[in-house]
């Protein structure tokens, strides 16, 4: 497999892409049609769900595991062992930026046809891969056909959607739709510097 396909590409260095939460909802809806088998639908819907409330990493969507969740509260305890850089321990609040997933959440886990130490498991293993992640992502964005926005807010093809989509697309709403800030963009995704936050999302502010 070629060294720049999105399998083992790092999307930081790539497009970035991002969707409005319109698009996100087709891919929502995609999630639940008769393109993927009835018993990945909700695991599938919540995946991304999670992926848009909260800009989570694909590798840490993946690391994953069910004690993470405290949905009594509406938290995700992100452990810093599995963040990029080994960051210290987030608790993050799901629905504080617009896109709840604790219902998706819910509807997943109270259904779930594996019983798995890890969140999201696969059909073949215990956890979902971050290849079988990326694929999955790409595939609800072809069913949903979104196609969506460059850095020069230029549409592509849905090929272009991956996981790190919808992180960009959490800081897309937070400063477009929801009026927020880049220190609120910093917070939800964890940035160790600002400069970080201003390099990728300062476009989003001037527009």
């Amino acid at each position: 497999m070629a060294a720049d396909t999105p399998e083992n590409a790092n999307p930081d260095v790539h497009s970035r892409t991002w969707l409005k939460p319109g698009q996100v909802e087709q891919m929502k809806d995609a999630c639940l049609t008769d393109e993927f088998p009835t018993y990945l639908q909700d695991r599938n819907l919540a995946i991304v769900s999670l992926l848009y409330d909260t800009g989570l990493r694909a590798s840490e969507l993946v690391s994953l595991d069910t004690r993470h969740l405290e949905l009594e509260d509406s938290r995700l305890l992100l452990p810093g062992s599995i963040q990029k850089g080994n960051a210290s321990s987030a608790s993050l609040e799901l629905g504080k930026w617009g896109a709840d997933s604790t219902r998706d959440l819910r509807r997943y886990l109270r259904d779930r046809w594996k019983d798995t130490e890890a969140l999201f498991p696969s059909r073949s293993s215990d956890r979902l891969s971050r290849r079988s992640l990326q694929r999955l992502i790409g595939r609800v964005a072809e069913v949903a056909d979104v196609e969506p926005y460059t850095e020069d807010f230029e549409q592509v093809e849905p090929t272009h959607v991956h996981p790190h989509t919808l992180r960009h697309s959490v800081a897309y709403r937070i400063i477009v739709e929801e009026e927020g800030r880049l220190e609120d963009v910093q917070m939800r995704l964890r940035h160790a510097n600002r400069s970080t936050t201003d390099r990728i999302y300062s476009h989003y502010v001037v527009r």
